[in-house]
């Protein structure tokens, strides 16, 4: 039994459907995810429920559906297209970004070599938080690796033959034992565990902040979590929310490509990228963005 909806997205003037995909192809072994030259398949739980989201990219639409392992009944439509929206960056107000900046000095061609550039985001807050926990202080590959083991671990899988992205209450189910199996570092399962507890209990919100996004109250949540620092909060409020003000400086594909603008020949420091970043609030992260497309070193 399957339960489907379907929805049809006007895309803006100069949208770029390339970045989208490129974020969520980023795993070669796509367990999870499928991806071609125009569309995107992912397996989720929706509610619990596995799931397969299905974009395609047309011109001027995106035609996005999801599919339950499920009877019909469940209401799917009144959060589903918010959700692609988000995912697609489509609340971003880029063009206020650019029109704002694209006569300045230092990023100016930047921005007019990559318009329309947005963030795309992650299906729920949730898996942006546990995939910025996954990434932390280890390069992209290994994260991805261990993005790979954890969706393995947690052994969920949709009908079309897709594993699913773990949610909270999944993931809670997984023991320190389990994690550590799939190769994560004893203080990364303790985190990643105690986020998932915090989640599926209700402590942490996620998805009820989601349209709103009340950044103090997610930071203030957020670093009162034994293992999560300024930069997973900074990046969750990214990929997660769609903030666009996080100062990811402490971030070594921003300040690497910081380096490469500049054309300095010593490395830039977190200090001096904090000062940098600074004058482009608040759109700083969307800035970092940039930074991550311009750098030959693949981003988070």
């Amino acid at each position: 039994m399957t339960q489907r909806t379907t929805v049809s997205i006007p895309l803006p003037a100069g949208f770029r459907p390339a970045d989208i995909l490129a974020f969520h192809r980023r795993d070669a072994e796509e367990v999870a995810e499928r991806v071609t030259d125009d569309s995107l398949r992912k397996g989720m739980l929706w509610d619990g429920t596995p799931a397969c989201l299905s974009v395609r990219f047309d011109t001027e639409v995106a035609t996005a559906e999801i599919a339950l392992d499920a009877e019909a009944g469940r209401d799917l439509d009144a959060r589903f297209e918010p959700m692609v929206r988000r995912m697609l960056g489509l609340e971003q107000a880029v063009e206020a970004f650019e029109e704002r900046f694209r006569g300045d000095p230092a990023i100016g061609r930047m921005i007019a070599v990559r318009a329309g550039l947005r963030v795309p985001l992650t299906a729920t807050p949730f898996e942006a938080l546990t995939w910025a926990v996954t990434g932390q202080q280890i390069s992209l590959k290994a994260a991805v690796s261990l993005r790979r083991r954890l969706i393995i671990a947690a052994g969920v899988r949709h009908a079309s033959g897709l594993l699913c992205y773990p949610d909270a209450a999944r993931l809670a189910l997984l023991a320190e034992e389990d994690l550590r199996a799939a190769g994560f570092s004893s203080a990364k399962a303790r985190t990643l565990r105690a986020l998932a507890r915090l989640v599926a209990d209700g402590d942490l919100p996620l998805d009820a902040w989601a349209a709103a996004a009340p950044v103090e109250q997610i930071r203030t949540s957020l670093l009162a979590v034994r293992g999560v620092g300024p930069w997973t909060v900074d990046y969750v409020l990214l990929r997660g929310f769609g903030w666009l003000d996080g100062s990811l400086h402490g971030d070594v594909a921003v300040r690497r490509g910081l380096q490469a603008l500049l054309g300095t020949e010593g490395r830039v420091g977190e200090a001096e990228a904090k000062a940098w970043l600074a004058r482009y609030a608040p759109w700083r992260a969307l800035v970092a963005a940039h930074l991550w497309a311009a750098g030959a070193t693949a981003a988070y």
